[in-house]
């Protein structure tokens, strides 16, 4: 039996046709830091709301159940109370009220009577039973509101502090480990998760704050060398008398030196950019943004690349170096990851109720929508061309992540139809 060829799907890709590309999974469209706003937050079903069910509805069961044995002891009791302990033979009556049936008329024998006052006795006897059962049942609706009212009022104060724990972490996922929650009360379950939550902040506290001292130090450490070299490199380069191999071999050195002065600036930027901002003054991104134009503008001439964009003032209130630095990143990443002819790069500002937004677009490659969230790891690249050492070390967008983080905002990347990428960073103002 010959071979079964292979199909279409298996064939290996010939050398003018480029192997596919994998495909991407689709890119989430909410940001998984965000709260996710709910569109009917009071339908949300919160434990407080749970609790609150759980009381008030156990409240009114046993209201239910409490009612039906009362209505059934007091039926029993009306019943028992009504019989006669006598027998009527003959008598003449007349009836004052219209409650009773209709009585039999004139002069009338014991047995009709009887039958007579007994349907009476029933009816007054359902009259009065319907009649507590209407009350009671009015006085349980009553008292089940204020159950559920009263519920809902001491489910709220035995969940306080499960409210408080949630706070505080908020304000930890926002890089401030430095808040605790220390709880109060008595020495019960709520109080020993907190303090098992500030047990754990203390040690990520002194964990994060050793890691950014080591890279603080050993940033401060390799400053000194590096400056060393450069310095005897620029007083060997000067030197008449060596030979081209030498100025060659000072050259590249140089280069290398000056690569590394960079990874080590931006290591200790990195490790500052960490921490929470608390000295904060006005600043205008709009200021901000064109100073970062101005700096990279002869990069940008040398690569043909055309800068532009309209940028209205928007102000927030920050450190204004690190914002200098966050637009410079970008608009040094955008030029240097450009297309070679026709390239731009478009830097606009925008204010917002509450908020200012830096955005800075530019054409370039194809960026795959499921590689967005690799580039803003320290070191990494989306490809190998990313790799020269002419394009940075790789810490620009981390800088820039943590830089936004520290101030409290975030910052997006959106791939552009037709290559290149949309960089939105968001600041509270």
């Amino acid at each position: 039996m010959p071979p079964t060829p292979p199909s279409p799907a298996n064939t290996p890709p010939t050398a003018s046709q480029p192997p596919p590309r994998p495909t991407a999974p689709p890119r989430p469209a909410w940001d998984p830091r965000q709260p996710v706003v709910r569109p009917f937050p009071w339908l949300r079903p919160t434990i407080r709301i749970r609790l609150t069910l759980l009381y008030g509805g156990m409240f009114l069961m046993a209201g239910v159940l409490l009612l039906t044995i009362i209505y059934l002891l007091a039926a029993d009791a009306m019943r028992e109370g009504s019989s006669l302990p006598f027998e009527i033979y003959r008598i003449d009556f007349k009836t004052t009220s219209n409650a009773c049936p209709t009585p039999p008329s004139g002069t009338v024998g014991s047995d009709t009577f009887t039958a007579w006052l007994k349907s009476c006795t029933d009816h007054q006897r359902a009259i009065a039973l319907n009649g507590l059962l209407r009350r009671s049942l009015l006085a349980l609706l009553g008292l089940a509101v204020i159950a559920f009212a009263f519920g809902y009022a001491m489910a709220g104060r035995v969940l306080s502090p499960l409210g408080k724990i949630t706070r505080t972490a908020r304000r930890v996922a926002a890089t401030d480990l430095t808040r605790r929650i220390e709880l109060g009360g008595p020495d019960d379950e709520l109080k020993e998760l907190s303090d098992t939550f500030d047990e754990m902040l203390d040690r990520l506290e002194r964990a994060f704050t050793a890691q950014q001292r080591f890279v603080a130090n050993a940033s401060h450490e390799l400053r000194t060398p590096l400056a060393i070299n450069r310095t005897l490199l620029e007083v060997h380069l000067s030197d008449p008398g060596a030979s081209p191999e030498l100025q060659q071999l000072g050259k590249t050195l140089l280069a290398t030196n000056e690569r590394s002065e960079q990874l080590v600036e931006g290591l200790l930027l990195l490790a500052r950019s960490d921490n929470e901002i608390v000295d904060r003054k006005p600043v205008d991104l709009a200021e901000v943004a064109s100073q970062a134009l101005d700096q990279a503008r002869g990069e940008a001439q040398a690569k043909g690349v055309e800068l532009r964009g309209e940028r209205p003032p928007a102000v927030v209130q920050g450190n204004g170096v690190l914002l200098e630095r966050v637009a410079l990143n970008l608009v040094q990443n955008a030029v240097r990851y450009n297309v070679p002819e026709g390239g731009w790069v478009e830097v606009t500002t925008e204010s917002r109720p509450g908020e200012a937004v830096l955005v800075v677009e530019n054409t370039g490659p194809v960026v795959p929508a499921y590689e967005l969230d690799n580039i803003f790891e320290p070191f990494r690249r989306l490809r190998t061309e990313r790799t020269g050492s002419d394009k940075g070390v790789g810490l620009g967008l981390s800088i820039v992540r943590s830089v936004a983080r520290a101030h409290g905002g975030r910052i997006t990347a959106e791939p552009r139809e037709g290559g290149g990428l949309v960089m939105r960073v968001v600041l509270p103002a």
